[in-house]
């Protein structure tokens, strides 16, 4: 078919899915702060309260006004009257005044009229109610106030941030306990091809068992998605239809190996027979994964995945991840390609330069995707092509990261400075 010979450019495949997808609604639910790892806030999350609740110490000490230790040292001590000490865990009501203090532990409640704490180490008793020291301090020194973490009102987080580990911690300093996210897409993985088995069976002559489903599920799960394997589908007319059909209630559905040449013609027949649109495009100009397929089916995209491993599981790094992060909500439809171009996760970049170890030729016309090992030559951060054939999925287990050669490139050259970015950034 010449619509397989006429290769479209990713601009192409970003401008379809973003027309398709911009009028998706989004469901959200309520869920417990503790299981948020990874979810997408569906609204604005602001402190309820001030962070820390009180002015408290951050070393183990004596509470004093920061003024009355001016010009302390060793020559010429400072002396304060201890009038008291603070307990852990309860609120107290001493109050000092000039030339007072009060011991107070690392963590305990700053009493009233105090703007800094003395280091115990900086001081010592003369009797059972002084102390000295031979220390200055700043107003403020070894102190944090109510509210320098976070005030309350402020905001935390915005819709559409990707909870984080260290997220969680923050709300649950604040007695945030219970948080809006957008629900995960859903979506199911059609693996295609009579030469396939389950990993747990014995192959016999000329078969062989299923890599893509488990590594694109599994792929997609660790971008947040609710993930489905549909099932292994023989090359067949009527299976691959019903195979397509029963799934079009998740939100995408994939399937690896129907794009290939042997039953490209059947698989966009298929589609085009299910709902419309239908096929968009059939070909893209991108190495691995030429044979590439976008239909929309009455709403829900339809994406046909090369067979080979290394093919199917590159493709879904690079097309799906951003598609993935718009369901999910953590994008808006027309970042979708710009955040891909970009590299961008939580306005972080994992990508970074390193030099390559060799030549690596490439063919004008496609973008072209590369695994590359990484490791270090004393000071520089070197990148080492894995090159093979894309079924060979062992070239992505042996990789680091990934590089790109541009369209119109011929190739790079040992000792340049290549930008790559990292595989797996972040598995949630």
């Amino acid at each position: 078919m010449s619509e397989f010979l006429d290769l479209n450019n990713l601009e192409s495949f970003w401008d379809k899915i973003k027309i398709n997808l911009k009028n998706k609604k989004f469901e959200k639910e309520k869920i417990a702060m503790e299981n948020s790892l990874g979810r997408i806030c569906g609204e604005k999350i602001q402190a309820r309260e001030s962070l820390p609740p009180f002015s408290r110490s951050t070393v183990d000490g004596f509470a004093i006004k920061a003024r009355d230790s001016a010009g302390a040292s060793a020559n010429l001590p400072t002396y304060f009257e201890v009038i008291g000490e603070i307990e852990m865990g309860e609120e107290t009501e001493l109050e000092i005044e000039e030339g007072e203090a009060v011991a107070i532990p690392t963590g305990g409640m700053l009493p009233k009229g105090a703007d800094a704490v003395l280091m115990i180490e900086y001081t010592e008793y003369l009797d059972d109610n002084t102390i000295e020291t031979t220390k200055a301090v700043a107003a403020g020194e070894n102190v944090v106030v109510k509210g320098e973490d976070i005030e309350k009102g402020e905001t935390l987080f915005t819709e559409g941030h990707r909870v984080r580990p260290r997220d969680i911690g923050a709300m649950a300093g604040l007695g945030i306990t219970e948080i809006e996210v957008y629900n995960k897409p859903e979506v199911a993985v059609i693996s295609t091809g009579d030469e396939l088995i389950e990993p747990g069976e014995k192959a016999g002559p000329g078969e062989i068992k299923d890599i893509n489903s488990y590594s694109i599920t599994s792929l997609l799960s660790s971008y947040g998605a609710e993930t489905k394997r549909a099932g292994i589908i023989k090359d067949e007319f009527d299976l691959l239809k019903n195979a397509v059909e029963k799934n079009l209630n998740s939100d995408l559905v994939l399937i690896s190996g129907g794009s290939s040449v042997g039953i490209k013609d059947m698989t966009i027949k298929i589609l085009d027979s299910i709902g419309e649109p239908g096929v968009l495009l059939h070909g893209l100009s991108i190495k691995p994964g030429k044979p590439t397929i976008l239909a929309i089916i009455d709403g829900t995209p339809v994406i046909g995945l090369p067979g080979h491993p290394a093919s199917a599981w590159t493709v879904t790094r690079i097309l799906l991840k951003p598609i993935i992060q718009f369901l999910l909500g953590e994008i808006k439809a027309e970042e979708i390609g710009r955040i891909n171009e970009s590299s961008t996760d939580n306005n972080f970049d994992y990508s970074f330069q390193a030099e390559l170890t060799r030549n690596v030729v490439s063919d004008k016309g496609r973008e072209e995707y590369i695994p590359v090992r990484l490791f270090r030559d004393n000071e520089k951060l070197m990148a080492e092509p894995i090159l093979g054939k894309s079924s060979l999925i062992t070239t992505l287990v042996r990789g680091d990261a990934l590089i790109r050669i541009d369209t119109y490139e011929e190739g790079k050259n040992k000792g340049d400075k290549i930008k790559v970015e990292l595989i797996e950034p972040e598995i949630y």
